[in-house]
């Protein structure tokens, strides 16, 4: 009998209105999405379509106005904010645009900000040897290039083993050539340790290195397609 993959994430009716002054913004408009385990998923819209503030709510940075969201079999919807609190440092790890490095910590320093407070990290100097980075681990942030950076603040975001990794524009601040680079560290990570792994771009030729591509249009799903098959970031056209 075939054994089907428990979802990782999975939505229904997901909404989420902002409101200033009499004006309602409905950032996500009842999105039903589920994210298998294991995979490399590319979300790709306009700005304003709904991509960030559904990272933001799978990842307990924020909450629905209405809808329901599980992390495997937990609805975490209306959990406190104790309970994300611990979900998010237990289970999940972030990437951003911007690299959010403490100026006046080395690279290994700002690794193990995560490493001192994780249940079951990985050594620091392991993290950052993963993305290409422990001939740099004692230099401040202000000694590494952009792309440098970034990895860095990868290394940051795997050292505790987190099941998920949820990236929001992980290449939006930096050339082609520096993009590529980080984008090897995050396929890395997702083929060596099966790190669900969710990235936001503006960018649809990242969708090509991707297991699932989804496509956000005013605040919902507007499609979902599969790659028979991928290809490395080297081979990607930008």
């Amino acid at each position: 009998m075939e054994t089907q993959v428990q979802p990782v994430f999975r939505t229904e009716g997901l909404t989420r209105i902002y409101t200033s002054g009499e004006v309602a913004v409905r950032a996500l408009d009842g999105v039903d999405l589920t994210l298998e385990a294991g995979a490399f998923t590319v979300l790709l819209g306009a700005s304003g379509s709904g991509k960030s503030t559904l990272l933001n709510i799978l990842g307990g940075l924020d909450r629905a106005t209405a809808g329901r969201v599980w992390f495997r079999d937990t609805e975490i919807t209306g959990a406190s904010d104790a309970a994300l609190t611990r979900f998010r440092r237990d289970h999940v790890g972030f990437v951003f645009q911007f690299y959010n490095l403490i100026a006046s910590l080395t690279a290994r320093e700002n690794v193990q900000l995560v490493t001192d407070v994780a249940r079951n990290p990985m050594p620091p100097e392991e993290a950052l040897d993963l993305v290409d980075m422990g001939h740099r681990i004692d230099h401040f942030p202000a000694q590494l290039s952009g792309g440098e950076q970034q990895r860095v603040a990868i290394a940051r975001a795997i050292a505790k083993r987190p099941d998920v990794l949820l990236c929001d524009e992980p290449t939006g601040a930096l050339d082609s050539r520096t993009g590529v680079r980080v984008l090897e560290a995050l396929a890395a990570v997702n083929d060596r340790f099966g790190t669900t792994t969710v990235v936001i771009t503006h960018n649809a030729a990242i969708r090509a290195m991707a297991h699932r591509v989804i496509r956000f249009a005013d605040g919902r799903v507007a499609e979902v397609t599969e790659n028979a098959r991928r290809l490395p970031p080297s081979a990607i056209d930008w």
